[in-house]
Order: structure tokens, then C-alpha cells, then sequence
């Protein structure tokens, strides 16, 4: 591909040779115009003088019959006819009569047919052979002509020189314009190529080219306005990226699936969350309309709504997935542009699942708490109004009400101060008092604490592990976490049963497993043990004197401690709690 430079180049030497030939032919002509001229000019004088030469000599007769033309001849060099006013040749000197007599001939009877005072001729053929006639007059009489002829035979000689001359001299024009034109285009084309190869890069998207500003100060300022230019782009190009890395990172790590749908009806955009909730694999759902890889109705009806009303929808549903069902809050809008063109539909999903799970336990643990209260102060009540009504006066009734209203207070204070621990516990208000603890001697004093109920059910209990075990934590709360475990254990193991507490130390944990084989839980109950109030057989536990609240307190005092706990069941073999604690606190 032919390059600018050399365009402009050829163009110029074009131009340049068309001027020169131009100017050459113009030159020669002007020059063989002016010989021609020149020379008629002489032939004229000459003729003058001839016709006067012969007129002071008495006349063409007298003229010749003095012989005078002997005298004639060495004064002009070139050619005299002499002829009567009826066209005889009384004197010819013409060497042309010899070589095309019919053509002089021609010319003579041309002349004499002029019947003018003098004229010029030229032959037919011959442009290089001038005849010029005068006629010669005697007493006011014409006598005759004279007619004087002349070859310009150096005019073929000057023109070869002429041209030869002028071939040097345009040729060596033409080689130093060629230089300066040279010099020219690379000082111009140059320059422009480089800003039209920059153009070009910047044009691919290339917005790191540029341009040297090393040239002429004509180009500079073409030069720098493109640089500038790449510049800005090369900036705007680096924004817009940073922009759009921004903006993918957001969508792509946003908590919510993000879909967005053009106006087409073809899904173009899905993001992580969207593709994780809802288990999709983007070959089979990108570039596809929406209603033939969407599969729910309720998700469908809000995309066709908003395509008619143009406006905004926001709705909660409930979406049977793979594995469970989840309640979306979905958030649906329109994408309009600046100039009122319809781009499509973008869908949020916000999983709502755990807010529901956690509305559902509020509602659970109201309803809980007010029937875990009203229970005591129902009895409380319903006995203090029956002494009321009399039965003050017998003794062992009053001892035996008495002593349920006791037991019922007893038991209001404890779910009551068990609450207060717990929401302590919640809000991190309350102190550690850090001491060594060795759970091996601490798990043997729980056990002698629960050895009556153990007796009453005929269970059997044995702990197995080192002699010693040492952590970091406190005590009181510690070992509030093993009775409460231990004594579900108890609770829900059947009578003849067996409970078995495994201690092992590892490098920086020692891990406690309490193991019963009891009636197991449901693994449909697993996830909502440690919920506040939450009970896997209501019946049994408030037939046990809990509250429903042991696993939620062991929760809160592992976490403090930076402990886990984690539970395995089967129905109608047995539960295992896995207690994991670090030897020591981590501040």
C-alpha cells in the first residue's frame, strides 16, 4: 500500500514534469516566433532596398541591361525574382525553381494575382521557405516585381540547440526541485503519516500510541492535539474500565441474584448469587428469552407486568427450590435511557429466608415466653385464690398449696434469671473470670450432682479420658454448659439407658462428646435445638422442670469462650453433643 508520503511525492514529480513540458513547448515557441518574425522582418529591408536600388538605377530595364545584379549579388545573401506586372520572369535567382519549379511557379503567379503594393508568401508544404514581394514602380507606373525569397535554414539548428539548452536547463529544474520537493514531503507527508498511523492505532482501541513531537513547527500543533487527544482517550479508556470493574465486582459479589433482561426479552447479565440460588449453569441460560429458562410463574408474571406498566414492582414470594423452599423479596424495574429508548428489565432477589426464619422464632419465642410465664402465675394464682376462699383452715392443704406456689416461684425466678443471662450474654456485657479449669474433675462433680436422677432412671454414666484436662475459661459458666448437656442427656435417656462422656486433648483443643442412647431428635429439629424456647418434645421437657432455654445458654457461653458445639442424632438410637474448646482464650 502506497504510503502518504509517496502520493504526495509522485504527485509533485507528476506535476512538476507536466510544468516543465509545458513551459519547454511555450518556450520554443516563443522563441522560433521570435526568429520568424526577426527574420521576415530582414527580408522586408532587404526587399525595400533591392526595390530602391533598382528604382535609382532607372527601372527594372535599365537595371538589368546595365547588368547591375553582379553588384546585387554581394550584398545580400539571399535569393531575387524579378518580374514584369504580367508575371514574366525577366531575372530569377532562386535556387528553388531548380529543385520544385511547379511550386515556385505556383508562388510567382500567387504574387502577381495579389495585385498589391508588397505581401508575403509562403509555399505550401515549405514553412521554412519565405517569399516576400514589393512591387517597383516607375513614374508613378508599376513596372514590375521584385520578389526576394529566403530559406530559414538555421531555424532547424537553433531549435535542436534551443531545445538542448532548454533540456539541461529544466532537467536540472527538475532534479532540484526534486531534492527541495523531497525535503518538502518528508518535512510535511512525514509527520502526517505518523499522525494518520496514530490515528489509526487509537481508532483499533490502541489508546497508548502517540506521536513524536521532534517535527517542524508547522505539524506541532497537529501533532500535540493528537497526543492530547490520546491522552484524554487513553484516561476516559482507564475510567470506563475502572468503572466497569467496579461495577462487575459489585453485581458479581452483590448478596443478592441480579438478572437483567433487554428489550428483547433475551437474559444477558446473571451474576454469582443468582446462578448459586437458583443452580443455573449460564450455557443454557444466557442469551435465551426469559420465559423459556425461567420456570416459575410468579417471577414470569412480574417481568410481563413490568414490560406493560413501565413501572416499578417490588414483592415477596416464597419459590420451591432443589433443596428447600426460600422466600425472595424481589425487586423489579425498568431501564430506560436518556432519551426515553427501552433498554430492558433488571430483577433483584433478596433470599428474605433467613429474616422469615428469624420473624418466625420472634413470634415463637413471644408466644413461648408468655406461655412459659403464664403457666407459674396461672398455678400461682389459682392457688393463692382457692386459700383465699377458705382453705386456710386446713393445715396440710395450706403446706401442700403452699409448697406449689414455692416451687412455681422457684421456678419463675429461674426462667426469669435464665433470660437475663441469656440476654446478657447476647449483648457481651458480662466479664469472663478466667481461671484454669480441669474438666475432668469439673465432668466428675456434674455427675455427682445428677447421681439421685440417675439412681431414679437406672442409667448408667462413665467418663473416659486423661487424668487431667486444663482450658482457660470460667468455671461457673463452663460448667453451666455441661449440666445443662448432661442433664438432657438424663432427661431424655429411657430408663436402663446409658450416658457416655468421651474427653480427648489435641495440640491446642480438648474435646468433650456426650453421648446418651436416648430417643434421638429429627433431623428436620437438628437446625432449631439451640433456638431460645425451642423444644423437640414440648410434652416431655416441661414434664422434665426445663425452661428451653439450656442449648440456647450453651450456645452463647461457647461463643464467648470461642468454643463450638455440634450435635448428631438418629431416632430411637441416640444423640451425641461435640464440645470443642481451646486450652487457651484467644483475646
Amino acid at each position: 500500500m502506497m504510503t502518504y508520503r509517496k502520493k504526495l511525492f509522485f504527485a509533485l514529480i507528476t506535476l512538476i514534469i507536466v510544468v516543465l513540458i509545458a513551459l519547454g513547448i511555450l518556450l520554443g515557441n516563443l522563441f522560433k516566433n521570435s526568429y520568424v518574425q526577426a527574420f521576415n522582418e530582414q527580408i522586408q529591408k532587404e526587399t525595400t532596398f533591392i526595390a530602391h536600388y533598382i528604382q535609382e538605377h532607372g527601372g527594372i530595364h535599365s537595371f538589368l541591361d546595365q547588368n547591375n545584379t553582379v553588384d546585387l549579388k554581394p550584398l545580400i545573401d539571399s535569393n531575387v525574382t524579378i518580374l514584369t506586372e504580367e508575371g514574366d520572369v525577366l531575372y530569377d535567382s532562386n535556387e528553388e525553381k531548380i529543385e520544385h519549379p511547379n511550386r515556385h511557379a505556383q508562388v510567382l503567379q500567387q504574387i502577381v494575382k495579389a495585385q498589391g503594393q508588397e505581401g508575403y508568401e509562403v509555399p505550401e508544404g515549405k514553412v521554412d521557405f519565405h517569399y516576400y514581394w514589393q512591387v517597383i514602380k516607375t513614374d508613378d507606373e508599376i513596372e514590375g516585381y521584385i520578389v526576394h525569397s529566403s530559406e530559414i535554414s538555421i531555424i532547424e539548428q537553433m531549435n535542436k540547440q534551443m531545445w538542448q539548452i532548454l533540456t539541461i536547463s529544466l532537467g536540472a529544474a527538475l532534479i532540484i526541485i526534486l531534492m527541495l520537493g523531497s525535503m518538502i514531503t518528508k518535512r510535511y507527508a512525514r509527520p502526517i503519516e505518523a499522525a494518520t498511523m496514530t490515528a489509526i492505532e487509537l481508532a483499533q482501541g490502541n489508546y497508548r500510541a502517540r506521536t513524536s513531537e521532534t517535527y517542524s513547527a508547522e505539524t506541532k500543533m497537529l501533532i500535540t492535539s493528537l497526543n492530547i487527544l490520546a491522552r484524554n482517550l487513553e484516561e476516559a479508556q482507564i475510567s470506563r474500565e475502572m468503572h466497569q470493574d467496579r461495577l462487575e465486582t459489585l453485581i458479581e459479589n452483590i448478596g443478592s441474584g441480579v438478572i437483567f433482561i433487554d428489550s428483547k426479552s433475551y437474559i444477558t447479565l446473571i451474576n454469582r448469587e443468582y446462578k448459586r440460588l437458583f443452580k443455573v449453569n449460564p450455557i443454557h441460560f444466557m442469551f435465551r428469552s426469559y420465559y423459556e429458562v425461567i420456570e416459575f410463574e410468579e417471577i414470569i408474571s412480574i417481568i410481563e407486568e413490568i414490560f406493560r406498566t413501565e413501572q416499578i414492582i417490588k414483592r415477596q414470594m416464597k419459590l420451591p427450590l432443589e433443596s428447600e423452599s426460600r422466600h425472595f423479596e424481589v425487586y423489579g424495574a425498568p431501564i430506560i435511557g436518556n432519551h426515553d429508548e427501552w433498554n430492558g428489565i433488571l430483577l433483584i432477589f433478596h433470599d428474605i429466608t433467613e429474616l422469615k426464619r428469624l420473624e418466625q422464632i420472634r413470634k415463637d419465642f413471644v408466644a413461648n415466653v408468655s406461655h412459659e410465664l403464664k403457666t407459674p402465675i396461672t398455678s400461682i394464682k389459682g392457688f393463692s385464690e382457692t386459700l383465699l376462699d377458705g382453705a386456710l383452715h386446713d393445715e396440710e392443704t395450706l403446706r401442700s398449696f403452699l409448697t406449689i406456689i414455692l416451687e412455681e416461684s422457684d421456678r419463675l425466678q429461674v426462667l426469669i434469671q435464665e433470660l437475663l443471662n441469656l440476654s446478657k450474654m447476647e449483648q457481651q456485657v458480662f466479664v469472663l473470670n478466667r481461671q484454669d479449669v480441669d474438666l475432668i474433675q469439673m465432668l466428675t462433680d456434674i455427675s455427682m450432682m445428677l447421681s439421685t436422677r440417675l439412681e431414679e432412671k437406672q442409667l448408667t454414666l462413665d467418663i473416659v479420658g486423661p487424668n487431667q484436662a486444663f482450658i482457660e475459661g470460667d468455671l461457673s459458666r463452663i460448667k453451666q454448659v455441661f449440666i445443662n448437656l448432661m442433664s438432657n442427656a438424663v432427661n431424655y435417656t429411657l430408663t436402663g439407658g446409658a450416658i457416655m462422656v468421651c474427653v480427648k486433648e489435641e495440640e491446642d483443643t480438648v474435646i468433650v462428646e456426650i453421648q446418651d442412647n436416648g430417643i434421638g431428635i429429627e433431623p428436620k429439629e437438628l437446625p432449631r435445638i439451640f433456638e431460645r424456647f425451642y423444644r423437640v418434645d414440648k410434652a416431655r421437657s416441661r414434664d422434665s422442670g426445663g425452661t428451653g432455654l439450656g442449648l440456647a445458654i450453651v450456645k452463647h457461653i461457647l461463643e464467648v469462650h470461642h468454643g463450638k458445639v455440634k450435635v448428631e442424632s438418629t431416632v430411637g438410637v441416640g444423640t451425641t453433643f461435640t464440645v470443642t474448646l481451646y486450652k487457651k482464650l484467644h483475646t
